[in-house]
């Protein structure tokens, strides 16, 4: 009877550890370039020839980032001011990104461009911003009222949250932006006395133009993300349980376990 009842006893203490701990070490450190619903805002940075753009979500870490707060690229007089560059995170996901099925996504990106305006003979791609989910084309909008005269721009762009934005799985569907912007160079008599060299400047999170760079997302956590059309929640799951505590199955199968055990045990000794 003793031998029993310290074996059920031993079993209850190592099913209550993992109760304990088991929801602390599913639990990741809080990493300031990673979303989180406390932390929902995507900052642009990059290199002073927009050579390389790349983002997270520290506002506070512009390493490598140019000091001068913009990207840019020069172009001869005349020369055809082409740009297509596109921002990817720094890092991968170390956990899924769920956004609020309700929510908006907010772009905010400010930009500075010197170039002439489309005419019948030349080939134009007003700027457009097209929002990738790793490879997966998610939205895409033009923006043909854009100043061209080498006057600061800031861009607003809202994308309503659907069905293929909800889950941002890690690893492999990172958010990244496309920038692009085609227009004629300027050439025309006052060239000869002006600077007429094109121009397209992207701002950085850093710079002091007071020009906001980021992407707002309605982050929110597994158990929140739910489907409105089916009432599903995401593509992944504790065990079919949402929002379960990390650990319960294994909560689950140790009880058992502990309780056939001990069963076993007393009908051996009876």
């Amino acid at each position: 009877m003793m031998k029993r009842r310290v074996f059920a006893f031993c079993l209850s203490l190592f099913v209550l550890s993992s109760v304990t701990f088991a929801p602390a070490s599913a639990q990741a450190v809080a990493d300031p370039k990673q979303p989180s619903v406390e932390n929902p805002h995507m900052h642009f940075w990059g290199t002073d020839d927009l050579s390389s753009c790349w983002t997270h979500f520290d506002n506070n870490d512009s390493a490598g980032s140019a000091e001068d707060g913009y990207g840019s690229r020069t172009f001869s007089e005349g020369q055809q001011v082409d740009i297509s560059f596109t921002c990817r995170m720094q890092e991968n996901f170390k956990q899924d990104m769920w956004l609020s099925p309700n929510g908006t996504i907010l772009i905010e990106i400010g930009v500075r461009i010197y170039s002439d305006d489309c005419n019948d003979q030349s080939q134009c791609t007003n700027l457009t911003l097209t929002l990738y989910k790793g490879n997966l084309e998610v939205a895409k909008q033009e923006f043909p009222a854009v100043d061209n005269s080498y006057n600061d721009e800031q861009i607003r762009w809202e994308i309503p949250v659907d069905g293929n934005m909800t889950t941002w799985n890690k690893s492999q569907q990172e958010p990244a932006l496309q920038v692009e912007y085609s227009k004629p160079g300027i050439n025309s008599f006052e060239c000869i006395v002006l600077d007429c060299a094109g121009e397209f400047w992207f701002y950085y999170s850093n710079n002091e133009e007071g020009m906001t760079a980021e992407v707002s997302f309605p982050v929110v956590n597994q158990s929140e993300a739910i489907d409105p059309d089916n009432g599903d929640v995401g593509e992944e799951e504790d065990d079919g349980v949402a929002g379960a505590l990390p650990g319960f199955g294994l909560l689950a199968g140790l009880g058992s376990l502990a309780f056939a055990a001990v069963a076993a045990r007393k009908e051996a000794t009876e």
